[in-house]
């Protein structure tokens, strides 16, 4: 066994050994981290985050998202709309060929949501969770975080209003499912106001719930199931999603079967402020409260007027002086 006489050597094989460390060790894998700063595994347990670490995945993908340009958000959004258009065909489908069974009958319902989660598409209430957490850490305004809102919204309302325009007026879908895609407005027309926004309610928790998950998992097959469970629940359940609401409210303007101003007031809306209050405040809140308040210390929190005024945000900015911030950027 070798003897350590304190002369220099010893110490430079002491430091250098400590600052090489093995490239197997599982220490250093466990604290290993992506180029946003956020971890790609558990501290404690690799492959298990805790709250804080899949808070800190959200908050680098929401700082992904506010730096994005207009148009790129735009654009992703809008493959989003065109890809729920394929929720809207499959469920209609089904339910043509099983019109008394809504287990069967919502079987392909998640094909959208598989395409926009898993191809990193822009999705509306998808988008509520993300920006909302950077708002809430404030590292990002108001008007950026609503930039992003109305952006996505605008092009997943397009999308989908285009694919639906096109099955109005083809014969892509058979004559007995165009009816039950008709149905789907008249029975949200006949549900009511407030039944329609706590339906949304819930479904905006649930589909907030499935960014939070999605980045507590590690693995793309772990994602396909949660996406495909998670969004099975909302239709099997009669729950409304805003987007997809919007697919079946302009199918049936375009059929001539509704007006626009009343599947928008007593359809739409209700589902659109329903999934941002489910998102927003049951998941977004919920879970930023469980949390600590400081994400990324080396970057500057912006001042109220900033936060509420600005539009200032994500990891562009100027990152403070970490030595004369002091302990509360720690």
């Amino acid at each position: 066994m070798p003897v350590n006489d304190g002369s220099p050597e010893d110490d430079r094989d002491r430091e250098g050994s400590a600052e090489a460390p093995d490239e197997g060790d599982p220490i250093r894998e466990s604290t290993a981290h992506a180029a946003s700063g956020a971890p790609n595994a558990g501290w404690a347990i690799g492959d298990r985050f805790s709250s804080e670490e899949i808070f800190q995945r959200v908050l680098a993908t929401a700082d992904e998202e506010v730096s994005t340009g207009a148009r790129e958000l735009f654009f992703s959004g809008l493959a989003a709309g065109f890809a729920i258009v394929l929720t809207f065909v499959a469920h209609a489908a089904l339910t043509a060929y099983f019109p008394e069974n809504t287990l069967l009958a919502s079987l392909l319902y998640p094909i959208g949501f598989i395409y926009i989660i898993l191809g990193r598409y822009q999705l509306y209430t998808e988008n509520t969770l993300p920006p909302v957490a950077l708002f809430l850490a404030r590292l990002a305004s108001l008007p950026l975080m609503l930039r992003v809102w109305v952006i996505v919204l605008v092009g997943n309302v397009l999308g989908a209003a285009l694919g639906v325009f096109v099955l109005a007026h083809t014969h892509v879908l058979s004559p007995p499912a165009m009816a039950a895609a008709a149905e789907f407005t008249q029975s949200g027309l006949e549900t009511g106001w407030w039944d329609l926004f706590f339906k949304a309610v819930f479904a905006g928790w649930l589909v907030a719930g499935v960014v939070w998950l999605g980045h507590a998992v590690r693995d793309s097959i772990a994602r396909l199931l949660l996406i495909y469970v998670v969004f099975y629940t909302i239709v099997a359940t009669e729950l409304y999603h805003v987007v997809v609401t919007a697919a079946d409210a302009l199918f049936a303007v375009f059929i001539g079967d509704a007006g626009l101003f009343a599947v928008f007031a007593e359809f739409w809306l209700p589902v659109l402020l329903g999934n941002t209050v489910g998102g927003v405040v049951l998941v977004a809140l919920v879970n930023y409260g469980q949390t600590e308040r400081r994400r990324f210390p080396e970057i500057r929190q912006l001042s109220t007027r900033e936060w509420l005024f600005s539009w200032r945000g994500g990891r562009d900015r100027d990152p403070i002086d970490m030595e004369q911030a002091g302990p509360e950027n720690d």
